[in-house]
């Protein structure tokens, strides 16, 4: 491919050159033409550069990763750039793209790399067998990441990690219901917290594919940013035991919230008729020691520094109860201005209750008071 000086431009991420369109880094919304590479996602790349790097440090055997989707292929070189890995696989049906990404793999003199340029579940289930499995496998579509789960477990070897973004968020955040249960299997409710109930949405409809092939997944991290939502789950060869899909039951008229295995109608606080959001994954979105090490390997990396504060956020809230309260949503309640974020959390655990701040909003506190509790203490 002839590298022209007015279509493309090198750019430096972490400390991989990537040879991108020019026009991506432009234009408002990056185009798919010649090849697709959105640079607001550098934030989305460097937790997954981080996410595995503190996975490969302890996991052990054959070290491989596999991108169905990979764009200009600015992950899968930063990994193959960046880690310690004996082998990455990226694939795009776009052979622009692969060329570029091949051009940026000479850029940075990658031996560790190969390309293939197949439809994604193609590429997928071509890994699907014993010994040419990931360890970990990352996809990141347009729109919903629903149609490759089934593909992208079996491409998961026992005990990898299987990562995958989503950007329908209009559709998982309530907007359109019934897009949101034909793709993921269960009903959003519209909520201050959607983005919390929008990755539990799709935590349950990987852990409902997962269960029909006879394996489990184990959260391990989870991601919230403007545009996109990215789960981390581990992939173990067994059936899962656990009761971890259920519902969240919300009061629109009190603002009460619980996690419930069944669906229940009426609210146990005010007695009003509630709204029922799931079936969902209502188990641990964090794992707290991953987190540890993740926050470990931080100064091995070349990572913009707000990384670092929402790791510690993560870690904060990793045991905490699920959904998260916002100070402007108990404020307008109360018809009050809101306190601080730090005097709300310092008063609730002088009264006996745990809390702690939330990654997946500024303002947002996780707490096991109820919101009664809550706005006495406010």
């Amino acid at each position: 491919m002839e590298v022209s000086n007015d279509l493309f431009e090198e750019i430096i991420e972490g400390s991989t050159r990537i040879l991108v369109p020019k026009k991506s880094l432009t234009e408002k919304a990056p185009p798919i033409k010649p090849a697709f590479f959105n640079p607001k996602a550098r934030t989305n790349r460097d937790f997954s550069i981080i996410a595995y790097a503190a996975f490969l440090k302890k996991f052990e055997g054959p070290k491989i990763f596999l991108e169905g989707l990979t764009g200009v292929g600015a992950r899968g070189l930063r990994v193959a750039n960046e880690l310690k890995i004996e082998s990455v696989i990226i694939n795009d049906l776009n052979p622009t793209a692969l060329e570029m990404a091949r051009h940026s793999a000479n850029l940075n003199n990658l031996k560790n790399i190969e390309f293939s340029e197949k439809e994604a579940c193609v590429f997928l289930s071509e890994h699907s067998r014993k010994g040419k499995r990931g360890t970990l496998v990352d996809i990141d579509p347009f729109g919903s990441p629903a149609e490759f789960f089934d593909c992208g477990i079996r491409a998961t070897v026992h005990g990898g990690m299987l990562s995958t973004a989503a950007t329908d968020l209009q559709v998982l955040n309530g907007l359109f219901q019934g897009a949101c249960k034909r793709k993921y299997g269960g009903i959003p409710v519209r909520v201050e917290y959607r983005n919390e109930m929008a990755i539990r949405l799709i935590l349950g409809s990987l852990r409902t594919v997962a269960a029909r092939l006879g394996v489990k997944i184990i959260p391990m991290f989870v991601e919230s940013e403007m545009h996109y939502y990215r789960t981390y789950v581990k992939i173990i060869n067994h059936v899962d035991q656990e009761e971890n899909l259920g519902y969240i039951i919300h009061c629109k008229n009190c603002g009460h919230r619980k996690t419930s295995l069944e669906q229940k109608h009426e609210c146990d606080l005010c007695k009003l008729k509630t709204s029922i959001a799931g079936p969902l994954w209502i188990g641990k979105i964090f794992d707290k020691e991953y987190v540890k090490n993740m926050i470990e390997e931080l100064p091995n990396l070349k990572i913009k520094k707000s990384c670092e504060k929402t790791l510690y956020k993560c870690l904060e809230e990793s045991e905490m109860p699920e959904m998260f309260f916002t100070l402007d949503e108990i404020a307008k309640k109360m018809k009050s201005s809101p306190p601080k974020l730090e005097k709300i959390i310092s008063k609730l655990k002088e009264n006996g209750f745990v809390s702690s701040v939330t990654s997946f909003n500024p303002t947002g506190f996780r707490t096991n008071a109820n919101i009664d509790e809550i706005m006495k203490i406010f």
